[in-house]
Protein backbone atom coordinates (compact mmCIF):
# COMPACT_ATOMS: atom_id res chain seq x y z
CA UNK A 1 0.00 0.00 0.00
CA UNK A 2 1.33 3.35 -0.91
CA UNK A 3 1.71 6.36 1.65
CA UNK A 4 -0.39 9.31 0.63
CA UNK A 5 -1.21 12.41 2.51
CA UNK A 6 -3.98 13.54 -0.90
CA UNK A 7 -7.30 12.59 1.27
CA UNK A 8 -8.44 12.90 4.47
CA UNK A 9 -7.38 9.95 5.96
CA UNK A 10 -4.06 8.89 7.73
CA UNK A 11 -1.15 8.10 4.85
CA UNK A 12 -1.75 4.20 6.75
CA UNK A 13 -5.46 3.90 7.12
CA UNK A 14 -4.98 3.08 10.53
CA UNK A 15 -7.31 4.74 13.39
CA UNK A 16 -5.37 6.40 15.85
CA UNK A 17 -5.80 3.49 18.05
CA UNK A 18 -4.72 0.66 15.70
CA UNK A 19 -0.70 0.92 17.56
CA UNK A 20 -0.20 -3.03 16.21
CA UNK A 21 -0.06 -2.11 12.43
CA UNK A 22 3.52 -2.43 10.83
CA UNK A 23 5.48 0.47 9.65
CA UNK A 24 8.09 0.94 7.29
CA UNK A 25 10.45 1.19 10.70
CA UNK A 26 9.60 -2.21 11.63
CA UNK A 27 10.79 -3.85 8.43
CA UNK A 28 14.49 -2.03 8.77
CA UNK A 29 14.38 -3.11 12.71
CA UNK A 30 13.88 -6.51 11.35
CA UNK A 31 16.13 -6.66 8.88
CA UNK A 32 18.90 -5.26 11.14
CA UNK A 33 17.65 -8.15 13.92
CA UNK A 34 18.69 -10.86 11.35
CA UNK A 35 22.14 -9.21 9.92
CA UNK A 36 23.26 -7.93 13.17
CA UNK A 37 21.50 -9.73 16.43
CA UNK A 38 23.89 -8.93 18.61
CA UNK A 39 23.03 -4.95 18.38
CA UNK A 40 20.19 -3.26 19.85
CA UNK A 41 19.05 -0.81 17.21
CA UNK A 42 15.80 0.09 18.62
CA UNK A 43 17.07 3.91 19.18
CA UNK A 44 17.25 3.31 14.87
CA UNK A 45 12.91 2.61 15.82
CA UNK A 46 12.75 6.29 17.65
CA UNK A 47 14.79 8.24 15.31
CA UNK A 48 13.94 6.84 12.40
CA UNK A 49 10.32 7.15 13.11
CA UNK A 50 11.20 10.52 14.06
CA UNK A 51 12.45 11.26 10.27
CA UNK A 52 10.30 9.67 8.56
CA UNK A 53 7.35 11.32 10.14
CA UNK A 54 8.93 14.47 9.62
CA UNK A 55 9.92 13.66 6.07
CA UNK A 56 6.00 12.85 5.26
CA UNK A 57 4.28 15.87 7.83
CA UNK A 58 6.83 18.34 5.37
CA UNK A 59 5.41 16.91 2.34
CA UNK A 60 1.88 17.28 3.11
CA UNK A 61 2.50 21.10 4.58
CA UNK A 62 4.53 21.78 1.24
CA UNK A 63 1.72 20.32 -0.89
CA UNK A 64 -1.04 22.69 0.85
CA UNK A 65 1.05 25.89 0.26
CA UNK A 66 2.31 25.06 -3.08
CA UNK A 67 -1.70 25.21 -3.78
CA UNK A 68 -1.41 28.82 -2.65
CA UNK A 69 1.54 29.72 -4.66
CA UNK A 70 3.58 30.03 -1.34
CA UNK A 71 6.79 27.77 -0.30
CA UNK A 72 6.42 26.80 3.36
CA UNK A 73 9.63 29.00 4.74
CA UNK A 74 8.03 31.96 3.72
CA UNK A 75 4.89 30.86 5.47
CA UNK A 76 7.10 30.80 8.51
CA UNK A 77 9.05 33.66 7.79
CA UNK A 78 5.71 35.79 7.10
CA UNK A 79 4.02 33.84 10.58
CA UNK A 80 6.73 34.55 12.78
CA UNK A 81 6.74 38.42 12.17
CA UNK A 82 2.95 38.42 12.82
CA UNK A 83 2.92 36.93 15.90
CA UNK A 84 6.31 38.15 17.21
CA UNK A 85 4.62 41.66 18.34
CA UNK A 86 2.20 44.60 17.52
CA UNK A 87 4.26 45.41 14.86
CA UNK A 88 4.85 42.80 13.32
CA UNK A 89 8.42 44.12 12.56
CA UNK A 90 11.93 42.09 13.97
CA UNK A 91 15.30 42.70 13.34
CA UNK A 92 17.24 40.33 11.19
CA UNK A 93 18.95 38.37 13.92
CA UNK A 94 16.05 37.90 16.05
CA UNK A 95 14.07 36.25 13.02
CA UNK A 96 16.75 34.56 12.06
CA UNK A 97 16.89 32.86 15.61
CA UNK A 98 13.14 32.44 15.53
CA UNK A 99 12.84 31.00 11.75
CA UNK A 100 16.17 28.86 13.06
CA UNK A 101 18.30 29.62 10.11
CA UNK A 102 21.55 31.14 9.44
CA UNK A 103 21.77 35.16 8.81
CA UNK A 104 23.14 34.22 5.11
CA UNK A 105 19.71 31.80 4.57
CA UNK A 106 17.73 34.37 5.73
CA UNK A 107 19.17 37.26 3.60
CA UNK A 108 18.00 35.71 0.61
CA UNK A 109 14.93 34.30 1.88
CA UNK A 110 14.19 38.09 3.13
CA UNK A 111 14.97 39.21 -0.95
CA UNK A 112 12.69 36.85 -2.22
CA UNK A 113 9.81 38.24 0.27
CA UNK A 114 10.59 41.69 -0.13
CA UNK A 115 10.55 40.51 -3.77
CA UNK A 116 6.61 39.95 -3.66
CA UNK A 117 6.14 42.64 -1.77
CA UNK A 118 5.25 40.33 1.73
CA UNK A 119 7.90 42.44 3.81
CA UNK A 120 9.92 45.70 3.78
CA UNK A 121 13.61 45.92 4.98
CA UNK A 122 14.79 49.39 6.57
CA UNK A 123 17.94 50.18 8.51
CA UNK A 124 16.95 50.65 12.12
CA UNK A 125 17.80 54.99 12.16
CA UNK A 126 19.59 54.81 15.94
CA UNK A 127 22.41 51.71 14.59
CA UNK A 128 22.62 51.26 11.00
CA UNK A 129 24.16 48.31 11.19
CA UNK A 130 20.58 46.82 12.45
CA UNK A 131 17.95 45.93 10.22
CA UNK A 132 14.77 45.42 10.49
CA UNK A 133 11.81 43.36 8.68
CA UNK A 134 8.29 44.29 8.85
CA UNK A 135 5.18 42.91 7.28
CA UNK A 136 3.57 44.88 4.62
CA UNK A 137 -0.27 45.25 4.61
CA UNK A 138 -0.16 42.19 1.83
CA UNK A 139 2.08 40.04 4.28
CA UNK A 140 -0.36 40.39 7.08
CA UNK A 141 -3.25 39.57 4.86
CA UNK A 142 -1.38 36.23 3.59
CA UNK A 143 -1.07 35.08 6.93
CA UNK A 144 -4.33 36.13 7.48
CA UNK A 145 -6.22 34.08 4.95
CA UNK A 146 -4.13 31.26 5.37
CA UNK A 147 -3.31 30.66 8.88
CA UNK A 148 -6.97 28.71 9.65
CA UNK A 149 -6.59 26.04 6.70
CA UNK A 150 -3.30 25.65 7.53
CA UNK A 151 -4.20 24.60 10.74
CA UNK A 152 -7.34 22.64 9.66
CA UNK A 153 -4.37 20.90 6.98
CA UNK A 154 -1.88 19.92 10.32
CA UNK A 155 -4.84 18.84 11.84
CA UNK A 156 -5.76 16.51 8.87
CA UNK A 157 -1.82 15.10 8.68
CA UNK A 158 -2.14 14.23 12.38
CA UNK A 159 -6.19 12.59 12.10
CA UNK A 160 -4.91 8.95 12.79
CA UNK A 161 -3.83 10.41 16.52
CA UNK A 162 -6.35 10.84 19.34
CA UNK A 163 -6.42 14.32 21.01
CA UNK A 164 -4.72 12.11 24.01
CA UNK A 165 -2.24 10.15 21.79
CA UNK A 166 -1.14 14.21 20.77
CA UNK A 167 -0.75 15.60 24.10
CA UNK A 168 1.08 12.57 24.77
CA UNK A 169 3.67 12.44 22.01
CA UNK A 170 3.91 16.85 22.18
CA UNK A 171 5.17 15.86 25.91
CA UNK A 172 7.41 13.11 24.67
CA UNK A 173 9.07 15.35 21.66
CA UNK A 174 9.23 18.49 24.12
CA UNK A 175 11.06 16.16 26.73
CA UNK A 176 13.40 14.87 23.61
CA UNK A 177 13.97 18.36 22.17
CA UNK A 178 14.86 20.12 25.76
CA UNK A 179 17.53 16.81 26.19
CA UNK A 180 19.03 17.91 22.72
CA UNK A 181 19.64 21.33 23.97
CA UNK A 182 16.41 22.72 22.42
CA UNK A 183 15.53 24.91 25.12
CA UNK A 184 13.64 28.47 25.26
CA UNK A 185 15.75 31.86 25.25
CA UNK A 186 14.84 34.63 27.68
Amino acid sequence: MKDTLADSTPANNTTGDDITAADTVDQILSQWARARPDVDCSPMGVAGRISRASRLLEKGIKEYFSGHDLEPWEFDVLATLFRSNPEHRLCMSDLAAAAMVSSAALTNRVDRLVARGLVHRETWPANRRMVLITLTDEGRAVVDSLLESHVANEERLLSGLTAEDREQLAALLRKLLTSLGDVRLG
